[in-house]
C-alpha cells in the first residue's frame, strides 16, 4: 500500500517552537524525572524503612499506595487538562507531589508513611501524563518526536537509577531523603514553570464526573490489589481475592457504562473510536507494560541468586537497559521528525524485546555476566523504539482538545497492563520456583535451606556447596523459561504493531502555542 509523501522539512518549523522552550523543557523533564523515580526510589530502602518505623506487615502498602494514586490520578488529570487548561493544573501537581514528598519523608509510623506516599502518587500520576500533553500543546508533531524521545529515556533510567539512589541515601544520610530530595529539586522545577510556561486556559469551570471517578477508583483499586495479593497474601482461589476480582469486573463495567451518560466523562468513549489509539494502547500493555516491568522486577533477583552479586552490583547490571534506550530512542526521535514516519519503529521495537526475551530464556547458570548486560541492553534498545512514539502515534491522531485525555488515556492502560502483566510473571515464577525447589532438596537440604520463603541472596551462598548448587539451579530453571513463556505474547505485540495504521505527522499547528502567540486564545 503506498504512503503519501510527507511533506518537506522546512526552516519555518522553529518558529512553531515557543520562546525559551529548552527552559520549559528542562523543567517538564524535571518533573517527570521526579515522579518516575518515585515509583522505584523506595525498593532498596524498604527493608530499613520498615525495621524504623516498625511495619513489616504493612511493607507492600509503601509500593502500591504510590502506583494506586498515581494510575487513578492519569485520567482525571488528562481530561481536565483539555477541559479547563493544562498550567494551572501540572503546577498543582508539583505542589501536591512536593506536598506527598515533605509527609512520606518525616513520618514516624507506617500510616503517615504510606499516606505520604498516596500522596505523591496523587500529584506524580498528574505530571508524567500533564508533561507530554503539554509537549503537544507547544510542539508540532513532526518536530515532537525529538522532544518526546527524551522522555521515554527518563522512564528507562528511573528504572534503574531509582533502587540505586534509595539504596545510597539510604546507607548515607538516611532514608528520609529518598524523598526529601523532591523538595528543592521540584520547586526549582515549580518556579521555571510558573514564570515562563505560556498556555491556554479554557473554560473556568467544568462539571466533573464524580460518579465515573469513584468507579474508575474502584475498579482500578480492585484490579492493583488482586495483582499485589494474588498468590502472596492471598491464595488465588481464596473468598477475598475472588470477591475483590469479582468487585473489580463489577466496577469496570459500570464504569465504562456511565461514560455513555456523564455530561463531560472521565474517559469519553469516542477514544476508542480511533483504531491508531486502540493498537498502540494495545502494544504499549502487551510489549512495555509487560516487557520492561518483567525484566525490571524480577531480573535482579535472578542475578543475586544466581550469581552472588550484592543488591546494588544487580542494580548496576541493570543500566545496559539504560544505554539501550537512549540508543534507540533519540536517533528515532530524530528520524521521526526528518521523515514523519513513525510505524516502523513500534515494529522494530517489539522485534527486538522478542528477541531479547527468546535470548533471555536461554540463560544457564554458567552463562557470563557479559551476555546477559548484551540481552538486557537488547530490552532497552526495544524500549527505546516502542515507549514514547506509540504516545506520538496517539496524540497526532486526535484535536488539540483530546490530546491530554488520549495521552492519558494510553499511559493509563499501560499502567494497569504492567501492573496485571508484573502479577502475572511473579505467580508463574514463584510457582515454579516452589515446585523446582520441592524437585530438587531432599529431606537433608529441606532441612539445611529452611523456610523457602524467606530465602536471601545471604543465606543461599552460606549454604554448603551441593545445597546452594540445587537451590541456584532451582531459581534458573525457574525464571528463564518465564521469558520463553512471553514470546508469543510478543509476537501479538508485533502483529499489532503492523496494524498500526501510520498518519501523516503535522509540520505545523495550529499548535495551541501558536493560539497563544496570535492572540486567539488567553495564556
Amino acid at each position: 500500500m503506498s504512503h503519501p509523501t510527507p511533506p518537506a522539512h522546512t526552516p519555518d518549523e522553529a518558529s512553531a517552537i515557543p520562546p525559551r522552550f529548552g527552559l520549559i523543557f528542562a523543567g517538564l523533564m524535571l518533573t517527570m524525572l521526579l515522579a518516575s523515580l518515585d515509583q522505584t526510589i523506595v525498593a532498596t530502602a524498604l527493608p530499613t524503612i520498615v525495621g524504623e518505623l516498625s511495619g513489616v506487615s504493612h511493607m507492600a502498602w509503601v509500593t502500591t499506595a504510590y502506583i494506586l494514586a498515581a494510575t487513578i490520578a492519569m485520567p482525571v488529570y488528562g481530561r481536565l487538562g483539555d477541559l479547563i487548561g493544562r498550567k494551572a493544573l501540572f503546577l498543582a501537581g508539583i505542589s501536591i507531589f512536593l506536598i506527598g514528598s515533605a509527609v512520606a519523608g518525616a513520618s514516624q509510623d507506617m500510616a503517615m508513611l504510606i499516606i505520604g506516599r498516596g500522596i505523591q502518587g496523587l500529584g506524580g500520576g498528574g505530571l508524567m501524563i500533564t508533561s507530554q500533553a503539554i509537549i503537544a500543546d507547544l510542539v508540532p508533531a513532526r518536530q515532537r518526536a525529538k522532544y518526546m524521545a527524551p522522555i521515554g529515556a527518563v522512564f528507562g533510567l528511573s528504572a534503574v537509577v531509582g533502587p540505586l539512589l534509595g539504596g545510597w541515601f539510604t546507607d548515607g544520610i538516611g532514608w528520609r531523603w529518598a524523598f526529601w530530595i523532591n523538595l528543592p529539586v521540584g520547586l526549582l522545577a515549580l518556579g521555571v514553570c510558573a514564570v515562563v510556561l505560556r498556555l491556554p486556559r479554557r473554560a473556568s469551570s467544568v462539571k466533573l464526573d464524580y460518579r465515573g471517578f469513584v468507579l474508575m477508583a474502584a475498579a482500578v483499586s480492585c484490579t492493583v490489589l488482586v495483582a499485589d495479593w494474588g498468590g502472596t497474601e492471598y491464595g488465588w482461589t481464596d473468598p477475598v481475592l475472588l470477591g475483590t476480582a469479582a468487585g473489580g469486573i463489577a466496577a469496570w463495567v459500570l464504569f465504562l457504562l456511565s461514560q455513555h451518560t456523564a455530561a463531560e466523562p472521565l474517559l469519553p468513549l469516542r477514544v476508542f473510536r480511533s483504531r491508531i489509539f486502540n493498537i498502540a494502547t494495545l502494544v504499549g500493555m502487551i510489549v512495555v507494560g509487560v516487557g520492561m516491568f518483567a525484566v525490571i522486577g524480577y531480573l535482579p533477583t535472578y542475578l543475586q541468586m544466581v550469581y552472588g552479586v550484592s543488591a546494588t552490583e544487580s542494580g548496576l547490571l541493570l543500566i545496559p537497559m539504560v544505554i539501550g534506550i537512549i540508543a534507540t530512542a533519540m536517533p528515532s526521535g530524530q528520524l521521526i521528525s526528518r521523515t514523519g514516519r513513525y510505524k516502523i519503529y513500534p515494529i522494530l521495537g517489539a522485534a527486538l524485546i522478542t528477541l531479547a526475551a527468546f535470548l533471555l530464556s536461554t540463560l544457564e547458570v554458567d552463562s557470563p555476566l557479559a551476555l546477559v548486560c548484551v540481552y538486557v541492553g537488547l530490552v532497552g534498545a526495544g524500549m527505546g523504539l516502542v515507549i514514547q512514539n506509540l504516545v506520538l502515534a496517539v496524540q497526532n491522531d486526535f484535536p488539540a482538545s483530546d490530546v491530554g485525555t488520549a495521552t492519558s488515556a494510553n499511559n493509563f492502560f499501560r499502567e494497569i497492563g504492567a501492573t496485571l502483566g508484573t502479577a502475572a510473571v511473579g505467580a508463574v515464577f514463584t510457582h515454579r520456583l516452589a515446585d523446582q525447589l520441592a524437585t530438587r532438596l531432599d529431606a537433608e537440604a529441606t532441612r539445611a535451606v529452611g523456610n523457602t520463603d524467606a530465602l536471601t541472596p545471604a543465606l543461599v551462598h552460606s549454604l554448603p556447596d551441593a545445597v546452594q548448587a540445587a537451590v541456584v539451579a532451582a531459581y534458573q530453571n525457574a525464571l528463564t523459561p518465564v521469558f520463553l513463556y512471553l514470546v508469543p505474547l510478543f509476537v501479538i505485540g508485533i502483529v499489532l504493531a503492523l496494524l498500526l495504521p501510520e498518519k501523516e505527522l503535522s509540520d505545523t499547528g495550529p499548535t495551541e502555542s501558536t493560539l497563544v502567540q496570535q492572540g486567539r486564545v488567553k495564556a
